[in-house]
């Protein structure tokens, strides 16, 4: 193995196809089509008792071999942990031997034998019979070797990211964490599931893409000879289905911002949307409470530590007014002030606008500045500008500028987004058509006129709320993860040279 110190990459694969030839001289497939285990490495651990001196199957990669004369111990891993092998000459067959000396680091292999524990107390399996499952042509990044010892030093965040497989391979504890984020994801479908929603389905190739203030991607349907748009949210068609009779649905979705990349934002990311017949951002804001303790609990994770606070999910949520926030942060009234008064305050506080700013950017620019970065603990801000907020009610406490919507933020980020949903279509269409005026002034993330979706409001829909919650964020919240390239396993990268 001290190779990988001394020869480039291409030395070390051309001396990996050599062996690989060999092995093939010998009569033996290098690549076979299957291979039948009887237990995982886990399983022998933590039933050494019942299994101490039986006959074991498992399977795994080599990670490590430590060549001792004509004694030999090496470890493999499976998709649990590492165990070790020890493989003494003679005690397998010559030509099992002979593929023994031609395996490397990273090859799979099939291993028959019995269970021990050596003299040092580590479980083991004495080897009788050795199969080799896949050659491994290419090194794993990042071995390191000391005295026979391999490490593992794949660190470099961004290789780690743009090669995931690698990153699981070489850094187990990574596997964890996404397993993790499989369970949150079936958590949150038990969690609506058993509260009566129902899973559905919407497009993701889009007519008209709506429901959120982004940048869409833009595709073509040949056969149609049709320009379509990779889903921004799915809002619009879920509402459909409340027109269409169905009680409370929810959908978790890929959904696509064409949009500027850091460590919150990824161009292609999972959105969990529900909307329910008959109830009002109040109801939404408690449900949304349980369904993250609910989700919480099922990875035991019952405190959250962020910027060195321990903050306890059993507690009430805060709650608190948008205005009052803005108004405490800038310490003035902004209630009655017009686009100018806020240009000149965000000049005041040192905050960069668009060329062509309109006054939802403004108020969206403040409240992300000097408000949202502050907000650690769990925190509802309540009650938007309607200018902001076009597919939400009215407020009902007369203010017509204000609409019933939510977002929840947990350590400065924004985990969920809540409307008592309009149901007017007289005052969406009018809404719409403020949008596409803002679009025609050059925001190019203005909503759009959906038709389609005014003429499903225009049949009737109930009284309703939605809620929007971004997957990935909630799993780096309950994982304590600071990137979201740590949650998605195969994050959006740059082309490398």
């Amino acid at each position: 193995m001290a190779e990988y110190k001394e020869q480039s990459l291409k030395q070390i694969i051309s001396f990996r196809l050599e062996k690989l030839n060999k092995i093939k001289k010998m009569g033996i497939n290098p690549f076979p089509y299957e291979f039948k285990i009887s237990h995982f490495s886990n399983d022998v651990k933590k039933n050494f008792k019942k299994l101490e001196n039986k006959e074991v199957i498992i399977s795994g990669r080599i990670m490590s071999i430590r060549k001792m004369g004509k004694a030999s111990f090496f470890n493999i891993q499976d998709k649990n942990e590492n165990i070790q092998v020890y493989l003494k000459k003679d005690l397998i067959i010559k030509k099992e031997y002979e593929l023994f000396e031609l395996l490397d680091i990273g090859d799979f292999v099939g291993i028959k034998g019995k269970v021990f524990k050596t003299k040092t107390k580590e479980i083991s399996i004495n080897c009788s019979e050795i199969k080799l499952l896949s050659k491994s042509i290419r090194p794993l990044h990042g071995n390191k070797e000391k005295n026979g010892e391999v490490f593992h030093g794949f660190t470099d965040k961004e290789q780690r990211y743009r090669h995931r497989y690698l990153d699981l391979i070489v850094n187990p504890d990574i596997k964890n964490d996404f397993t993790k984020r499989s369970k949150i994801i079936s958590s949150i479908r038990n969690f609506l599931d058993a509260n009566d929603f129902l899973e559905v389905e919407t497009p993701v190739l889009q007519p008209i893409y709506g429901g959120a203030s982004a940048k869409p991607f833009k595709t073509k349907h040949n056969a149609l000879n049709q320009n379509l748009f990779l889903r921004i949210s799915d809002e619009l068609y879920l509402k459909r289905l409340i027109s269409g009779g169905f009680d409370s649905v929810y959908e978790i979705s890929k959904v696509f911002r064409n949009e500027g990349m850091d460590k919150n934002h990824n161009p292609e990311f999972t959105m969990l949307e529900f909307y329910k017949a008959n109830v009002d951002y109040f109801f939404l804001m408690d449900f949304v409470e349980d369904l993250i303790r609910s989700v919480a609990k099922s990875i035991n994770v019952k405190k959250l530590e962020i910027a060195n606070k321990n903050i306890d999910l059993d507690k009430p949520f805060l709650r608190y007014n948008y205005i009052d926030l803005l108004n405490n942060a800038v310490n003035e009234d902004l209630s009655s002030l017009k686009l100018d008064d806020l240009i000149a305050l965000c000049k005041k506080f040192e905050i960069k606008l668009e060329s062509k700013p309109t006054l939802g950017r403004v108020y969206d620019v403040l409240m992300r500045e000097l408000v949202e970065p502050n907000l650690l603990e769990p925190t509802f801000i309540l009650n938007y500008p309607k200018i902001i907020s076009p597919l939400a009610k009215i407020s009902r406490e007369g203010n017509d500028n204000i609409v019933e919507r939510f977002e929840l933020f947990v350590g400065g980020n924004e985990i969920a987004n809540a409307f008592s949903e309009l149901n007017d279509p007289i005052d969406q269409r009018i809404r719409f058509e403020e949008q596409m005026k803002f679009k025609k002034l050059g925001d190019d993330e203005a909503h759009n006129l959906d038709e389609d979706y005014l003429h499903s409001m225009e049949i009737g829909m109930p009284p309703t709320g939605g809620v929007g919650i971004g997957i990935d964020r909630l799993v780096m919240l309950l994982l304590n993860k600071t990137n979201i390239k740590d949650v998605i396993l195969f994050p959006a990268m740059r082309f490398e040279d």
